[in-house]
């Protein structure tokens, strides 16, 4: 096996300082003419800069940590995707932390800060704000994504959450329904706890009973369940809202396994717009969450507290709208 080609190496051939090397991988200052002659000598002997050493040298690792709980919810692999391609163009990596629905804090702590990232999104919805306080309290920049701290101290972007289970609320009401059911998601998740309670108030001020509540823990098969309890009611609902579309997809395969057909016999909206939410076997309406602007905040905000300007992280909430699809009666 070759030796690793190291800076020495490079400097040699450029005919520069080693330091001379380091400047340029690191953005440092340096003519043209050196940065030209390194970044040639690079390229000749296939050097690759060690982001290890970078990151003694700069104090940044140039990487980005993303705690999320699960991937089998199509709106995080969308998430980590964009989140991914946005940062890249500004020379940072995302490290992705799986938390499969894990509340013990020290772990979790131990990884996010054992790394020495230059930053944190919390976009694991079993996360809740202490987890947030201590990345703070280690310097470390973080932000809660589609969720926000009820205690205001930790910043978040999301969804408007109250907005948007009106919305779909007020589509519901005004296909003629009578009778409501919600699928939750976790007591601990703020966007959960927001947008049931946005849609049962509306529903309430509309004059009716309050909708039927079922948790389904964020996964399909707590979903499923729920809605099959739901559909078993002497009363059961007719029309459902999934406070996402992963459960809202579970909740099709309910209603079609009841012998129902939904969109006709009872209507079901979901959260997010997830890519195959569209897709014909679903035809699923939804009210879509703008995706790109909360990840164009996201980064912003981060890359302007590890710049270390000046400037206090706020919660920033953005309008969603609703995409309505065959999964709602039609009028």
């Amino acid at each position: 096996m070759k030796p690793r080609v190291t800076g020495l190496d490079v400097a040699r051939l450029a005919g520069v300082s080693k330091s001379a090397v380091s400047r340029v991988f690191t953005r440092g200052v340096v003519s043209e003419d050196v940065r030209t002659r390194v970044l040639e000598a690079a390229k000749q002997l296939k050097y690759r800069p060690s982001n290890t050493a970078r990151s003694l040298t700069t104090s940044q690792s140039k990487m980005i940590g993303l705690a999320i709980t699960q991937l089998d919810n199509q709106f995080y692999p969308d998430v980590v995707q964009r989140l991914s391609d946005r940062f890249a163009t500004e020379g940072y990596r995302l490290l992705l932390f799986v938390t499969h629905g894990d509340t013990d804090l020290d772990p979790v702590l131990d990884e996010l800060l054992g790394y020495g990232l230059d930053a944190v999104i919390l976009a694991s919805s079993s996360l809740t704000a202490e987890i947030a306080t201590e990345c703070m309290s280690a310097s470390v920049p973080v932000l809660m994504f589609n969720s926000v701290d009820p205690g205001g101290v930790v910043p978040g972007i999301s969804c408007d959450d109250k907005a948007g289970a009106e919305i779909v609320a007020d589509h519901l009401l005004g296909l003629g329904h009578t009778r409501f059911g919600i699928v939750t998601g976790l007591r601990q998740s703020s966007s959960s706890v927001q947008r049931t309670r946005a849609f049962r108030n509306r529903i309430l001020a509309a004059g009716f009973d309050a909708p039927l509540e079922r948790s389904g823990a964020y996964t399909f098969d707590g979903a499923f369940e729920a809605v099959s309890s739901m559909l078993a009611e002497s009363e059961p609902p007719d029309a459902l809202f999934c406070i996402n579309d992963h459960m809202a997809f579970a909740a099709l395969q309910a209603i079609q396994e009841s012998g129902r057909t939904p969109g006709v016999d009872i209507s079901v909206v979901g959260f997010d717009n997830v890519g195959i939410s569209n897709w014909p076997a679903f035809s699923l309406t939804t009210l879509e969450q703008p995706l790109q602007e909360m990840v164009e905040a996201t980064v912003g905000a981060l890359l302007d507290a590890i710049s270390g300007r000046k400037v206090k992280l706020n919660s920033s909430s953005f309008q969603g709208r609703l995409v309505v699809r065959g999964s709602t009666r039609q009028v």
